[in-house]
């Protein structure tokens, strides 16, 4: 067949240009209508004008980027406002009952992608970015819920409104959270609000370009939600349509929640980075996943009366112990601190840790794989002081807030049961992580917080106004003239947290041993403002300024000064006494800053050993008398305090004991992954000859905080303390 070029001209020349247009504008009178009116064209003025102000207003977060299309981005965010006036301004109606219905029908299945760009610009992506997969299973999500609105009111109007509303919240939710902490927004973070409202007023809320232009997508979608007008149904019609959106969003619910068809298929979260996951399959069908695994489920082949053997089998008898001459044992969980010179090289004017780096005489220190990165303080702190670990419980949840609900065997019961005090210290405020629940149940006698130390409506008079760290100080200086070095930015200093714990030790009862558990606060995310009371002397050597990381590794450098300070005291000390301190996460700094020390060019696709040097903080254990000095090479933190106490020399648990034998075979068990004691890295999806060995670690764990009618004390307790000793003994103390 050939193309004849000469009778298409001919063709087009035969057309009747004008009878064609005349045509075309008697079908758009005969079926649409553009209506207008003075209110409606004011309205859209001035949203149009508001909307461009504000974008002129932020135009450093876009011109601030370095990628060629934000001079594109800038454009569109500058015009796209007049397009969204003009919507405003004028409206269409379908005149055709028939064209009506189609249309209807069409924004229906339209708009979810109206919806998913939206979502996908406060991700951080595009649509056409999405794996095609992901797409999909975006677009059925929100489908689905634009259906659950349907059924109930059979309005689309209020279905956009609705949806998009909730949508649009919790996706500014993920992109600041990115932002903050450098880990999405899971569903598990709606228990975290309390905390998070603690520590809000530390971060820059300045709108990045993704959010201003996804807040433009935002207002263009409800407008256009709210001109929708439904076409007249028949009863029967509207029946049968609400039948079947039932039918596909009941069946579609049932299989995803109640099967594993889907799950069969891959349609689940990706566990162990959920970043990647966000970033290959979208935010709300990501976040919809996650909300699958918000309960625990028993472990296959669970038999609470095999709990027991798994752990004897693993353990040998010991000699019994003699009492007394126990030493007093204090553990820090220093808040992010971490060297960063476990992902590259960390080029400065000066060493950040130097004191902590000279340890080594009567000192344990090594590696620490924690379970998070950025944020999630208390799963740490949870794997610390149980023995547990978060890789066994459902993604992204937070132990403390989910499932602490009974009396608990910790470091805490262990050291109580053997005659020692316990106070749980924590400068700042009480009610983050749940924390005082959780340390009732774990046993501790106190619990001294923020509201302990200071007049908190200091803090809420820096708070209204403006959240300035140095008013704060200068309140602080005026109501507590005494308390010198108290603060850095608006934190307690770790100088004055560690000067606490000494002044506590000088006057705690002499009759028992010592334990103090303290959670510090200096280090705390939010790294942007400088203070006076703040002394940034670390710089990094680089052609690039890193704000953050430059602010973060000062106050690293003030966390080994207040460590030295601290070791200094208890190095003159004449009772035997073991220090612990590790850090809880990796900071939430620039992620250009982590991938130029990682070496790569994002933090988006990682190895397994990369993805495992980012869950890694120090840790040391120095004693004050002669102990063995080692340095671990590896250790997660869910075995630190069965070596503490091994290192103290008191009494384990049995639990204590097959946690420190589990450690020779996998010295690594986090929620990447783990690591045997030949240095292999494995995800947790894959299969391996250690398969059986972490099952009978998942059972035990269920049984200690699961099966709490069933649990097993006589593994996880001695002395005959149990949980209901941890209660009573709170109680009368």
């Amino acid at each position: 067949m050939t193309f004849n070029t000469k009778t298409l001209v001919n063709k087009f020349k035969n057309i009747d240009i004008k009878k064609t247009a005349q045509k075309t504008g008697d079908f758009f009178k005969c079926n649409f209508q553009i209506k207008s009116s003075k209110v409606s064209r004011i309205a859209g003025i001035i949203t149009s004008f508001v909307l461009m102000f504000i974008i002129v207003f932020f135009n450093k977060q876009y011109t601030s980027q370095d990628f060629a299309s934000k001079w594109f981005l800038l454009a569109f965010s500058m015009l796209f406002p007049f397009f969204i006036g003009a919507v405003i301004a004028y409206s269409i109606s379908i005149k055709n009952e028939t064209f009506s219905k189609v249309w209807h029908v069409a924004v229906v299945f339209l708009l979810p992608i109206l919806t998913m760009t939206m979502t996908e610009c406060l991700n951080g992506f595009f649509i056409y970015d999405m794996t095609y997969w992901g797409f999909l299973g975006n677009y059925i999500v929100i489908l689905l819920l634009y259906f659950l609105v349907l059924i109930f009111s059979g309005s689309i109007r209020l279905a956009v409104i609705i949806i998009n509303t909730i949508l649009f919240g919790l996706a500014v939710a993920h992109a600041y959270l990115m932002g903050f902490r450098g880990t999405p927004f899971i569903p598990m973070d709606f228990l975290s609000v309390t905390t998070a409202k603690n520590v809000a007023n530390t971060y820059d809320y300045t709108p990045p370009y993704n959010v201003l232009i996804a807040s433009l997508l935002f207002i263009f979608i409800l407008v256009i939600g709210c001109k929708i007008k439904v076409p007249k149904y028949k009863t029967v019609t509207k029946v049968i349509l609400r039948g079947l959106m039932t039918v596909f969003f009941v069946t579609l619910m049932s299989l995803f929640y109640f099967t594993n068809v889907f799950t069969d298929l891959g349609v689940k979260p990706d566990f162990w980075n959920q970043s990647r996951g966000y970033r290959n399959y979208g935010f709300v069908f990501s976040f919809f996943c996650n909300t699958k695994y918000l309960y625990m489920s028993v472990p296959n082949g669970y038999y609470a009366a095999d709990v027991g053997k798994f752990v004897k089998e693993k353990v040998e008898e010991e000699p019994i112990k003699p009492e007394g001459d126990t030493p007093n044992i204090i553990c820090i969980m220093n808040e992010s601190l971490s060297d960063l010179n476990v992902l590259g090289p960390v080029d400065t004017n000066e060493d950040c840790m130097p004191f902590i780096h000279s340890l080594t005489e009567n000192t344990v220190k090594g590696n620490l794989y924690v379970p998070v990165v950025g944020a999630g303080t208390s799963n740490t702190e949870f794997e610390f002081l149980t023995g547990h670990t978060t890789a066994f419980l459902p993604s992204g949840s937070n132990a403390y807030m989910l499932y602490i609900n009974n009396p608990i065997s910790s470091l805490c019961s262990t050291l109580k049961a053997q005659g020692y005090s316990s106070l749980a210290f924590h400068p700042y405020y009480a009610s983050g992580w749940n924390r005082t629940n959780v340390y009732n149940y774990m046993g501790f006698n106190r619990f001294v917080s923020l509201e302990n130390i200071m007049d908190v409506s200091l803090m809420d008079d820096y708070i209204s106004n403006g959240n300035d760290a140095n008013y704060l100080q200068e309140l602080v200086n005026q109501y507590y003239p005494d308390r010198q070095n108290m603060l850095i930015r608006q934190y307690v200093s770790d100088s004055y947290d560690f000067k606490y714990i000494i002044n506590d030790y000088e006057n705690r009862d002499k009759s028992q041993a010592y334990f103090a558990f303290n959670v510090t606060m200096q280090n705390h995310g939010g790294y942007t403002a400088s203070a006076d009371n703040f002394n940034e002397c670390i710089t990094i050597n680089s052609e690039t300024y890193y704000n953050k990381a430059s602010k973060y590794l000062s106050l690293v450098k003030a966390s080994d000064t207040a460590f030295k300070e601290l070791i200094d005291y208890f190095q003159n000390q004449p009772e035997k006494t073991i220090i612990c301190m590790f850090g809880d996460h990796q900071p939430s700094i620039e992620t250009s800053y982590i991938a130029s020390l990682l070496g790569v060019n994002n933090l988006s696709n990682l190895t397994t050993e990369q993805e495992q040097k980012r869950h890694i903080t120090p840790f040391i254990i120095w004693a004050n008398y002669d102990i063995e000095e080692k340095t671990i090479d590896k250790l997660s933190s869910n075995y630190l305090s069965s070596l503490v106490l091994k290192t103290a020399g008191v009494k384990l648990t049995d639990y204590n004991k097959y946690l420190l034998k589990l450690s020779e075979t996998l010295p690594v068990i986090d929620t990447v992954g783990y690591i045997d004691a030949n240095n292999n890295y494995y995800n947790w999806s894959d299969k391996t000859e250690y398969d059986k060995l972490l099952s009978e670690y998942e059972k035990i764990q269920y049984n200690a905080i699961f099966d709490f009618q069933n649990t097993d004390t006589s593994i996880f307790f001695i002395n005959g303390f149990t949980q209901d000793n941890i209660m009573n003994k709170k109680e009368t103390e």
